[in-house]
């Protein structure tokens, strides 16, 4: 059995690993009561930052957790070959379409944020918004034997 340890990822591993965008877990907290879910996003290496579209149905729980101003932690892993993993922890700020101009418009129409339906519900009656992740953090792990 090979022994193997995780090390610290430098920037230019961790923008690989994120590159445009893809899949991953957000996390967030309301007191003592933690909520995570899957989700798309995209990322802006320019920006160093997350785009995050989150589909509400009229009774989502997640409602109570995904709100403006709020602190969320987002994880994406890799495990194709060698584990990889980061973690970028921040505040989710809600970005309206007439606010998506310039630089942000043209860094979110080349993400690549995968639209995948989960929900029972049909998209004609959930409402949908998108999030902009500013990280105070963002840190990676790979691992090597």
């Amino acid at each position: 059995m090979t022994d193997h340890q995780s090390h610290a990822m430098d920037d230019n591993e961790i923008g690989a690993l994120l590159g445009t965008g893809g899949t991953g877990v957000i996390a967030f907290a309301d007191e003592d009561e933690p909520y995570a879910i899957p989700i798309s996003y995209g990322y802006d290496d320019d920006a160093e930052a997350f785009y995050i579209r989150c589909g509400f149905a009229p009774d989502s729980e997640k409602r109570r957790f995904v709100d403006d101003g709020v602190t969320a932690s987002l994880v994406i892993t890799d495990d194709t070959g060698t584990w990889r993993s980061v973690i970028a922890r921040g505040q989710l700020t809600e970005i309206s379409e007439p606010a998506i101009e310039g630089g942000a418009a043209q860094s979110i129409r080349r993400m690549n944020i995968p639209y995948v339906t989960i929900h029972e519900t049909p998209a004609t009656a959930m409402e949908f918004e998108l999030y902009r992740l500013d990280p105070e953090s963002v840190t990676g792990r790979k691992e090597q034997p």
